[in-house]
């Protein structure tokens, strides 16, 4: 099916890696975390972890090194975690956004089309804050709001719905 850009009623954008780049913050406190707690935890492991919920995350760490532990240790990681993370995103601001998107986002909204996020960060209205892109969009989905992970497709589906617009 081809479709031109008048036929485009809205866009859903994705956050990390598409509008700004929160990964290399991600594997920095991964890395943290695994070091404190005796784990090894490579830029190539970090691979492993994209797209994926934080438990899910610390699962896959914790395979990676052959280690269990009970839910109430794993709980005070993911705190941990996440309180480093927001750390790192906490520096965030407008020159941290990636190259062409502030262009790319003002020429849709001029061509009147509806934007929306669509990401699993529970953080994601925080960041969009911080490096100044939440005026642009006209709805919201985070992790905040769905219940599955990429790479499901109920955050996209989510946000066209709440855009009002056909998710094709």
């Amino acid at each position: 099916m081809v479709v031109n850009s008048e036929q485009i009623q809205g866009i859903i954008f994705d956050l990390d890696g598409v509008l700004v780049d929160t990964a290399k913050f991600h594997y920095l406190a991964w890395k943290d975390i695994a070091e404190k707690n005796q784990m090894t935890f490579t830029e190539q492991d970090n691979e492993k972890l994209k797209g994926v919920s934080r438990p899910r995350a610390l699962e896959i760490i914790l395979t990676l090194n052959n280690k269990k532990l009970y839910d109430f240790q794993k709980e005070k990681l993911l705190i941990e975690k996440n309180d480093l993370y927001l750390s790192f995103i906490a520096t965030l601001d407008e020159s941290d956004v990636l190259p062409g998107v502030k262009d790319l986002i003002e020429k849709m909204k001029a061509a009147g089309k509806k934007i929306a996020l669509g990401s699993v960060s529970k953080n994601a209205i925080s960041i969009l804050n911080s490096t100044g892109l939440i005026h642009y969009f006209d709805r919201f989905v985070d992790g905040n709001m769905v219940f599955y992970a990429k790479p499901h497709p109920e955050v996209f589906l989510t946000a066209a719905k709440l855009l009002n617009i056909d998710p094709k």
